[in-house]
């Protein structure tokens, strides 16, 4: 696995992870569009004219070079992306979007994450766009999450497991560990439980390269 290992710039494994996720994500998005049209659905906020030249990773690399944000930061904005899409189910990602919506879920993330950030100008120029447009997906994406920013320890480490299975999805020689299936009360005491914990901490390792 030593392709997950941190490159040279010191880039994290999330933000490959998160990249290469979000990048498929828009290329079947994009297979399933005859003529690659854009729709104009409730996404149009988030919608550009033409495909960015920079590719998504080389995008997500960038916000990290630049932005400071903390890794935790990316994992939360996966999480505020998904909480997004669920609540409008008429909007996709594809690759006419997919550089707003990472630009944006990021800026949400850090505000709400780290003690201290860069404020929205400076964000605008990091994600190549005016001040006035990262201020108006601000709102509209915090309108579309339903202002549902709060995450868990618990959703934290959820979506760690799932970014966890991307890894191994670039890495076909090691099998994930086997799903923990249980079905217990709160109130009585597990080994399955801790062990459910346990696969959890090892995502996160997984994920953070620690």
């Amino acid at each position: 696995m030593s392709k997950l290992i941190e490159d040279p710039y010191g880039v994290p494994r999330i933000v490959s992870i998160l990249s290469s996720l979000l990048q498929r994500v828009a290329d079947r998005n994009d297979a399933t569009r005859p003529g690659l049209l854009r729709p104009t659905t409730a996404c149009s906020a988030f919608q550009g004219l033409s495909k960015p030249s920079i590719s998504v990773r080389g995008y997500l690399e960038r916000i990290f070079r630049y932005a400071n944000c903390s890794p935790s930061c990316y994992v939360v904005a996966y999480i505020y992306l998904d909480r997004f899409l669920h609540r409008n189910p008429a909007v996709s990602i594809d690759s006419f979007n997919v550089h707003r919506f990472i630009i944006t879920s990021v800026l949400a993330a850090v505000k709400f994450m780290d003690d201290i950030y860069y404020n929205n100008t400076y964000f605008a120029k990091v994600g190549g766009i005016s001040l006035m447009e990262m201020n108006y997906l601000e709102v509209d994406f915090l309108f579309g999450v339903g202002f549902e920013l709060n995450v868990t320890p618990v959703t934290f480490n959820s979506y760690c497991s799932i970014l966890q299975k991307e890894i191994y999805a670039s890495d076909l020689s090691q099998a994930p560990p086997r799903a923990i299936l249980c079905s217990l009360s709160e109130d009585e005491p597990s080994s399955c439980q801790q062990q459910q914990q346990q696969t959890q901490q090892l995502a996160v390792r997984e994920v953070f390269g620690t």
